[in-house]
Parts: structure tokens; sequence; C-alpha cells
């Protein structure tokens, strides 16, 4: 399933208040992994004449899409969230898989997969949620929650930016009122007490542009022009590493680099923004911006647009990011400021991770997002050590905010470009490996637990649950006119109590858990796919999918493209088994079918295999385990703390 359906707020917050009082954790981040800040250290800076707490936080890309991802990015010290890019063209058709993060980073989608007023709504949601999540002091009374500051990203074109429905997008955003006055009502019960809540009716007034595509100069200026005098928006202008030129980027990428294998695509420099435009257009934005009390900042830079050369996508063409885009990026940094003879301000995005953070705050970039590196093993966990490390080097250069840490490295600016460009950490050698595949293969059941796929999924919609090893010996029945008559079954085999699972709705089937699971198939296509409602898993079940009805006491399932419905009573020890071809009455006890009757005309009787009750039995009673809280079933969550449920809310 491809289509995201997002998780409405009340049950975001619901999941968030349990799972972090039963297990420690939000959305599967651990509490070890939550940024507290660092003692006797101020990360604040300045952006667009706003505060926030650290300089860092998500490009825009999976990361900035769903609110659980805008939580998890500010759980692990984000507080400039630059969310995914928005644009008129809102039901486009991206290729699946889209992300191959397997070593350099590649992706073929580019803005946002969800309806432009989802996006509206799950950005609102974010913010109530974070304003929420303060005010109960779940994390702790001396969490440092601190200032944080939403960037908005629209792209491609000023007819579109201009458009109706972007026009009342982005004045949305700028007053949100409406929007969570419609949100508010939907906190009920013990969640009811945070409706009052003073929620900021402003989410956001600064918006970055996308410049994709072969956007010209007279293009970008019509659009900036637009989104501060009629918007009243600050912007930030995203710059395509194209501006190096082609036969600069064949340089570095090639020559400097190793990455022979990676192709450039000639028209992309031809269409693109040149260098000497850019020059000229930056100084009359920011006058433009400051003629109407506004400011105009730039950011380097955009992914690169690169020939496909990989078997992993359809399109002739990928966006290139990862460690290449690093030196490439800070180069064009180096020749901008260099040949500009304004001051202007420089956000950063390519290749950022703990290792390369702590410079790229020091060359007075800000903010530094990143993105590729999310996509990796540990995925929002690695957000963490970002803020430690440029913690460290703090310290070490005797410095306590970041004002004092950029003042510190003045001048320095040609040494780091240089050193950055010479480090072997971004060449073709470190990168060419793959994750290794160990030659098996994943089933519905068992897999080697390394649990990857849960942190590399920005949406967080792969999940643990337990279960029983068993080996569950079983006859099959048939149906026959005369009466009832048991057929030799075989074993159903668990052998491991951790077990993997996928919540559909919120996968985009963006293949990352593929790439670094060792095992071959996929965890978001082979392991159970859960659906949030009936109407989605009737929808997109496909082969492999499921449907939990807590209030019911039943679990619809489509194991290998046949659909079969299961409702259990465990007071009255039956359960009713809907397949294509009958529905039976079992006793649960033991497992013995009672009585049936045949949904199909067949004279000579039906056979009932009963290895598919039995999964979707198996399924019923792991999935609702408490132990874990997850989007799968967390709706059917009745106690907590022995009963006492609104105490974790």
């Amino acid at each position: 399933m491809a289509e995201l359906v997002p998780v409405p707020l009340p049950l975001l917050l619901r999941r968030a208040f349990l799972e972090y009082q039963r297990e420690g954790k939000i959305f599967d981040l651990p509490k070890s992994k939550f940024f507290r800040g660092i003692p006797g250290l101020d990360f604040s800076v300045s952006f667009h004449g706003h505060r926030a707490s650290t300089p860092l936080g998500p490009a825009a890309g999976p990361h900035g899409q769903l609110a659980q991802n805008i939580v998890l990015s500010w759980l692990g010290g984000s507080r400039i969230i630059e969310l995914k890019t928005i644009q008129i063209l809102d039901e486009l058709a991206i290729p699946r898989p889209c992300i191959d993060a397997a070593n350099v980073g590649y992706n073929v989608e580019w803005s946002q997969e969800l309806k432009l007023e989802q996006s509206l709504r799950e950005y609102v949601g974010a913010a109530m949620f974070l304003e929420i999540l303060q005010a109960s002091r779940l994390l702790g009374e001396d969490f440092p929650a601190g200032e944080t500051i939403f960037d908005m990203s629209a792209g491609y074109n000023l007819e579109g930016i201009r458009s109706a429905r972007v026009r009342a997008w982005i004045e949305s955003m700028m007053n949100a009122r409406p929007v969570i006055d419609e949100l508010r009502a939907t906190l009920d019960g013990p969640l009811a007490r945070y409706r009052d809540l003073p929620f900021p009716t402003q989410i956001s007034d600064t918006i970055s542009l996308s410049t994709f595509h072969g956007c010209p100069a007279g293009e970008i200026e019509g659009i900036v022009g637009f989104l501060i005098e009629e918007m009243g928006c600050h912007v930030c202008v995203k710059m395509n590493p194209t501006l190096l030129g082609y036969e600069e980027v064949d340089h570095l990428l090639h020559e400097v680099l190793g990455y022979h294998e990676i192709q450039l695509h000639r028209q992309a420099f031809d269409n693109d923004l040149r260098f000497d435009e850019a020059l000229d257009l930056v100084p009359r934005l920011q006058r433009r911006a400051q003629a109407c009390g506004k400011s105009v900042s730039v950011k380097f830079s955009n992914t690169l647009v690169v020939k496909n050369h990989k078997q992993v996508f359809s399109d002739e063409l990928m966006y290139m990011s990862g460690p290449p885009l690093h030196v490439l990026a800070l180069n064009l940094i180096r020749k901008f400021r260099e040949r500009m003879k304004e001051s202007v301000p420089i956000s950063f995005s390519g290749g950022l991770d703990a290792q390369n953070v702590a410079n790229a705050v020091a060359l007075n970039l800000i903010p530094v997002t990143t993105c590729t590196d999310l996509l990796r093993p540990g995925g929002y966990a690695r957000l963490v050590r970002y803020l430690e490390n440029l913690g460290a080097r703090m310290t070490a250069h005797g410095v306590t905010n970041i004002p004092d840490f950029i003042a510190r490295h003045a001048g320095q600016e040609a040494a780091l470009v240089e050193a950055a460009t010479a480090d072997p950490r971004y060449r073709w050698e470190r990168n060419k490996g793959t994750p290794r595949k160990i030659a098996s293969k994943l089933w519905l059941y068992d897999c080697i637990n390394c649990d990857k796929c849960v942190p590399d999924c920005p949406n967080d919609a792969n999940f643990v649950y337990e279960t029983a090893p068993a080996a569950i010996e079983y006859d099959n029945f048939e149906l026959l006119p005369e009466g009832i008559r048991r057929v030799p079954g075989g074993v159903l085999r668990i052998v491991k109590a951790h077990q993997l699972a996928n919540y559909a709705d919120v996968c985009n089937e963006c293949g990352n858990c593929d790439i670094f699971c060792p095992e071959d198939g996929g965890p978001y296509k082979e392991k159970p796919r859960f659906f949030g409602t009936l109407e989605t898993y009737r929808k997109h079940a496909g082969a492999n999918g499921f449907f939990m009805d807590h209030a019911a006491g039943a679990i619809y399932g489509t194991i290998s493209g046949e659909a079969y419905e299961l409702t259990l009573d465990r007071a009255a020890d039956r359960a009713r088994f809907a397949t294509p071809a009958a529905e039976v009455e079992i006793r649960l006890s033991d497992n013995e079918v009672l009585s049936g009757v045949g949904l199909l005309a067949c004279p000579q009787g039906i056979l009932l295999d009963l290895l598919p009750y039995l999964k979707l039995k198996l399924l019923y009673e792991a999935i609702r385990d408490p132990r874990h809280v997850h989007f799968a079933n967390v709706a059917g969550l009745q106690e907590v703390n022995g009963g006492n449920e609104e105490s974790a809310l």
C-alpha cells in the first residue's frame, strides 16, 4: 500500500503516553535517545528572527511528513523542523520503492505524498502534540523543551504557488486557528484536559523554496516576491548543486571523489539557475524582503539530479544525496561566499551526520539539516549524537554558545572545505559497500530478529510484537453433505517469541527497510501488514493484510491473496471462522470444528484448511498483548497501571 493514511491525533497521543509509561519509548524511540540538553551549553540560534534551541533539524523529506516523524525528530534534538515540501500537484504517482540509502543515497520522491489538506493537519497536529507533551510533563519537569521553529517548504513554480489552494495552505499555516479548533474537538476522555491549552495559532511564517526542475531566475524572483510581499513570509531559497557548473561537479564527483558510476544529467545544468544569475538575484531578493520587514536566506543544497544507473528504481533519473553531496555543497558554499559581496544567511543540507555537524555549524550554517543519515540503521536515534558531538567540540574550544563557537572558527572556511574534500570518508572507496544479505527469505513469522527495520522506517511503520514459540499440530476438515470429516493437516511452527509486523496505513513502501534487512523479501511486504480501518484493509490488503476490530473481537486477514475473517468469543470458548468457501464454528480450546456451512456449491464437499485460522488466532492474541504498544493495538488497550488508564494521559 503506497497510500499514506495519517494516524488521528488522539491515537498518536494515546500511543505516546502509554508507550512511554510501559516501555520507556515514544514511537519506538527509547528515552535514552531523547536529547535532554547538555549542562552549561547553549545551542540556541536565530533563524529569520526566530529563536530555536538547537541549530539541528530534518531536511524536507520523509522525516518531516507525518506528525509522528516530526515528533521523533524533535525528541532527538531537532528544533528547526523543515517540513516536507508541498506543491499544487498533490496526487503524484511516485514509483515504489522510492529510497535507496544503501551507501550514497538516492531517491525519486521529492514532495509530499499527502493531499495538501492532510499535510496541513499533520503539521498543525504535530505542533499541538509538542505543546501537549510539554504541558503533560510526561518527560519530566526538567525536560528542556525550549523553542522550536517549523519551516514550511514549497515548490516548484509561480503558477502553482500562487494557486488558490497553495495560497490558502500557507495562510492556514500562518493562522491555524480553525484547524486547531477542529483538532481540539477530537481530544476526548483523558485527553480532554488538554483541549484548552493556548496552542500557538501561527505554526510557521518561514518558507523554504525548492527550485527543482529547471526553475529559471525570473520564476524564482517572482515566487519569492509573492511569498514576501503578498503572503508575508520570510523565505529561504534552496539552491541546487548544479550551480557549481557541469565541469566542476564532474571534476569533484569523478576525479576527486571517485564516483565514476554516477552519471550526470547535462540537461539539469543547462536548465537550472546559473551561478552568476544567483549572485545577481539574491541581493535583489534581500532588498525586496527588507522593504517588507522580512528576510531572505539561501540553502545549500538540494539533491543532485543524476541518471539512474541502478536497478532499484524504474525512473530514468534519480536524486543523489549523502557523502558526495556533502563535498559538493561545501565547495558551492565557499564559491558563493567568495563571490557574493553582501552577507547572506546560509543554511545547510548535504550528507550531514554526527561526525561533520560541528564543522558545518562552525561555518555559520544555520540551520544544519539531515536526511540520508537518518535512513540508516538507528534512524532518529542517531540525532542525539549530532548534538553530543557538537557540544564536545564547543567544550574543547572553551565556548558555551553557538555564536562564540562560530567566532572561534572565523577565517577557517577554506581550510574546513579543503579538509572535507580531501577526507577519505566521502570517497567512493569508503561508500561503495552495500548492506549484507544472508541468503534467507522473510516469511510471515520469524526472522533473524535484528530489528533494523523498526528504526530504519521514518514513519515508524514497522513494529515488534511477542508470541509464544510453538509447534501446533492441526487437522483439516471436510465439510460434506452428511457432516464434518477430519482429515490430516500439518504443523504450524513458530520458532521465536520476538516477531515483527508492519502498520500499512503509515507505510509508503519506500523500500528503506528492505535495503537494510539482511533477509530477502522486504519486511513491509512479507511481515503481517496491519491496517487502521476495515476500509483501508479491504482497499489495499493485496496478498497480505490484516485488520483488528478490537470492539468486535475480530480479525480480518488476507493470506496469500485469500480473505478470511475470525471472530473470537473467549467466554463461550467459540470462534467463527469465515473463508471464501465456508463459514464454521470452532471450539477455541482445541481447534475442533463444530459446525459449518459451505458458501460455495460443491457436491463433493469443501476442504477447510485450518492453517489460516491458526495464523489469524495467533496474530489476534499476540497483537493485543499490552507488553508492546504500537499503532495496531493502541485503540484496543484498556488498562495501564492496574486499570488506572487515565494516570498515563
